[in-house]
């Protein structure tokens, strides 16, 4: 098996994970923030789905679908062009808010498939590119990849841990 294939792979868990995580759940849960400043499922989702698209168009070249393909427009957040969640106050994680969970997985299938789209087509040689260097040591695709892979699956735990909490207050 070729790294590409376990990356492949290991993304198409993240994508799993968000759906199983936001299926079934209400407007009115997919919002809920289990103390007032604590993440929702809803700015999890987002955010580490923005994470991904930025950091993954950055690394391949490619346009964030964020803009692209017309998400921030249909999120209408209000938030900068560019703002992918990164260094949120309580406040601003106030403003992520959806009235259904099929944008946040729309929006997340649309950057899983240019994801895969890019990793599909990847040489095992460009794995050692430097995509980064304002870090010491800079940072290769392959360690960026890594990390995006790691924040998302943090992030899909987290929106998993607070969905079970805000289905076990309503119960």
């Amino acid at each position: 098996m070729h790294a590409k294939d376990i990356l492949i792979d290991a993304y198409g868990r993240i994508q799993e994970e968000v759906h199983a995580t936001v299926d079934g759940l209400s407007p009115d849960d997919l919002n809920a923030r289990p103390s007032a400043d604590a993440n929702s499922v809803c700015w999890l989702i987002w955010h580490l789905t923005r994470v991904q698209d930025d950091h993954v168009a950055d690394a391949s070249g490619l346009d964030q679908v964020w803009l692209t393909e017309g998400w921030e427009k249909r999120f209408g957040l209000g938030l900068p062009r560019l703002d992918t969640g990164y260094g949120h106050s309580s406040a601003k994680v106030a403003r992520v808010r959806v009235d259904s969970g099929a944008l946040l997985t729309g929006y997340y299938d649309a950057v899983h498939e240019q994801t895969l789209g890019y990793l599909r087509g990847i040489a095992a040689k460009e794995f050692e590119r430097v995509v980064d260097e304002r870090w010491d040591p800079p940072v290769t695709l392959a360690v960026r990849l890594v990390s995006v892979l790691s924040d998302d699956l943090q992030h899909v735990g987290q929106a998993a841990y607070v969905r079970g909490l805000v289905r076990s207050a309503a119960s």
